[in-house]
């Protein structure tokens, strides 16, 4: 009977203490003699000041949360070197730590936190052993220095990563012994690491996979099996199987023991996406008129990650000059083709297209390779047959051509929708020769430079710039194919300009008039354009963006021609995975222009 009473009696004391009414409290928080630095980190924090910010009345959670702030308090001074602190939290004028559970008050007026710092300690020692040869500890653990706690735990995180980059896997702390000099205001510091072995990569254990053939994975990923352990290893194994696009998911975990040999055997778990991805685009331009593009990919084709994308593209319309565009590829990739870093692809298509200059049917076939040489720098190389009719104001020619497109390209950006920081530079050169009489033998040359600057707070500015240009060298205007030409105007090189309204006028004297010059209108042989933007978000996903772009066209590879330019404003809404795009623009410079012109698309202009 007496335990029935006394279980009895606890439970109405526990219905006490959690029934309590709640009542307006003050917290009021002082550190005398910090910097207001450490008085924001103190505040940030303590877990009763964000009750309190909450609206939290409950005594029971304030004391909870008073009596929590110790050690978050003190973790915060550790971080700032501070170890001989005196923290007093205040419940109506009682210690909270000494408030037991059960003894909760009723009701809380007020309390005073009061944080009493003590002075700034300093590394009478700082020492970590052994290291790795080339390891570098954090540049404040040394002797003198602020002996804050976090350069403690970086410097002994940075003596394990340093023995790992070497090959020693199993590398850990194997003790410290940190002494505080209290009337000094001096902190020892020694800590001892465990290298452990060098170590060699063993056998990759795959699971998770459905469609994926495990040696097609085992080649993407390129473990490499029998080599010295590497961090840097591990993460590329996983960025080549993350950039194929079929997996969600993909883990790599060590073994907790080392094989016979000092061998460490890896697990590879993996999620994969849905193989299947149905995609749709669309922009308006007003000279241009709009163009609608869809798109069906397949990731994993054959089971080998091989990726199958086809595109489908209508354009021009509505357009003022021209007429409707259409346009009709297939891309098939293979990763890990000769290296893990290789990939081996096929790209076809048929276009017909209706410019202001001329109209062309078009059908290629192109095989080459790609290659990842680091996560920053690509590079591509093909062999491209095409086969163009085109049809200019002198009538029919045909513009057969067998080319060798290479291309490097180095991308930092941060986002390639949306870039807040970072460059972009693509470099290519084309070279080309005629398969029917009218084509002739030369190489189209072509550079895209792009650097993004953000400042502000979370970056609300972005300053962007953008240099391209190009050049065909060897063949002349009408021996070139007319897409290797150049023009300016419109969306993609000068706004507030109409679509390639800056080109030539060339004069034509060969067989198609009988040697009589015939002067026409046709792309130009050399390119320049460049391009400014002052992007500011001005309101949640809302932006504003300036904008000012100029391009010049030259009759020869490197020479004289015509400029012209272009500036006005857009608006932004940022969706998450890119911005909506309206530009409103209108001529600058030059005698191509036409009146206002209205651009909207999805993604930032460059």
């Amino acid at each position: 009977m007496t335990g029935g009473f006394r279980g009895l009696r606890a439970a109405l004391t526990m219905a006490l203490v959690t029934a309590q009414p709640a009542f307006a409290q003050e917290v009021r928080f002082s550190a005398p003699g910090v910097s207001d630095n450490i008085q924001d980190q103190l505040r940030g924090a303590s877990l009763l000041l964000e009750r309190q910010e909450a609206g939290v009345t409950s005594p029971t959670e304030l004391l909870a949360a008073a009596q929590s702030d110790y050690g978050r308090l003190i973790g915060v001074l550790y971080g700032e070197g501070r170890y001989s602190a005196v923290i007093q939290i205040l419940v109506d004028g009682r210690e909270a730590a000494s408030i037991a559970p059960l003894a909760v008050p009723s009701t809380i007026g007020t309390i005073d936190m009061i944080v009493n710092s003590g002075p700034q300690f300093r590394f009478s020692r700082a020492e970590v052993a052994p290291v790795a040869p080339d390891t570098e500890l954090p540049e404040g653990f040394a002797p003198g220095a602020r002996a804050e706690s976090n350069l403690i735990r970086q410097a002994a995180t940075a003596a394990v990563d340093g023995w790992r980059e070497v090959g020693h896997a199993k590398a850990a702390p194997a003790g410290q012994r940190i002494v505080a000099d209290h009337e000094a205001a001096l902190l020892d510091a020694q800590i001892a690491v465990n290298p452990g072995p060098r170590v060699r990569f063993g056998n990759l254990l795959i699971s998770g996979e459905r469609r994926m053939r495990p040696e097609r994975i085992a080649a993407i990923a390129g473990f490499p099996t029998g080599e010295v352990f590497s961090p840097q290893a591990i993460n590329r194994s996983a960025d080549r199987l993350r950039r194929t696009a079929v997996f969600r998911s993909v883990v790599l975990t060590e073994a907790e023991q080392l094989r016979d040999g000092d061998v460490l055997d890896m697990s590879l778990a993996v999620v994969e996406e849905l193989p299947r991805r149905l995609g749709f685009g669309a922009e308006i331009a007003s000279n241009e008129g709009a163009s609608l593009n869809a798109y069906w990919l397949h990731r994993n084709l054959l089971g080998g990650a091989e990726r199958l994308r086809l595109d489908a593209g209508l354009g021009g319309i509505g357009a003022d000059v021209g007429g409707r565009d259409y346009r009709l590829t297939a891309r098939l990739d293979r990763p890990a083709t000769f290296t893990p870093d290789t990939s081996v692809f096929v790209f076809t298509g048929v276009e017909r297209v209706n410019e202001r200059d001329y109209s062309a049917d078009r059908a290629f076939i192109s095989t080459g390779l790609s290659h990842f040489f680091t996560d920053r720098i690509t590079g591509e190389i093909a062999i491209d047959l095409r086969w163009e009719r085109a049809e200019d104001e002198i009538g029919p020619i045909n513009l057969s051509t067998v080319a060798l497109p290479v291309r490097g390209v180095w991308d930092d950006r941060n986002s390639t929708l949306n870039p807040t920081g970072g460059t972009y530079l693509e470099a290519a050169a084309t070279p080309f020769a005629g398969l029917s009489d009218a084509a002739g033998n030369g190489a189209r040359l072509r550079f895209d430079a792009r650097a993004y600057r953000g400042f502000g707070e979370d970056d609300r500015f972005v300053v962007a710039g953008r240099l391209q240009g190009g050049s065909v060298i060897g063949a002349g205007v009408f021996e070139t194919p007319r897409d290797f030409l150049f023009y300016s105007g419109g969306g993609g090189t000068v706004r507030g300009q109409p679509y390639q309204s800056l080109g030539l006028d060339s004069t034509y004297t060969g067989a198609r008039t009988g040697g009589t010059p015939v002067t026409i209108r046709t792309g130009g042989r050399s390119f320049l354009g460049a391009s400014g933007e002052l992007r500011a978000r001005v309101w949640r996903n809302i932006g504003l963006v300036g904008f000012a772009d100029a391009g010049f066209i030259g009759a020869d590879s490197f020479g004289d021609g015509d400029w012209h330019a272009g500036a006005g404003l857009g608006l932004r809404y940022d969706t998450g995975i890119g911005p909506i795009r309206l530009d409103v623009a209108a001529p600058v410079q030059g005698d191509t222009g036409d009146g206002v012109q209205v651009y909207i698309g999805i993604g930032q202009a460059f």
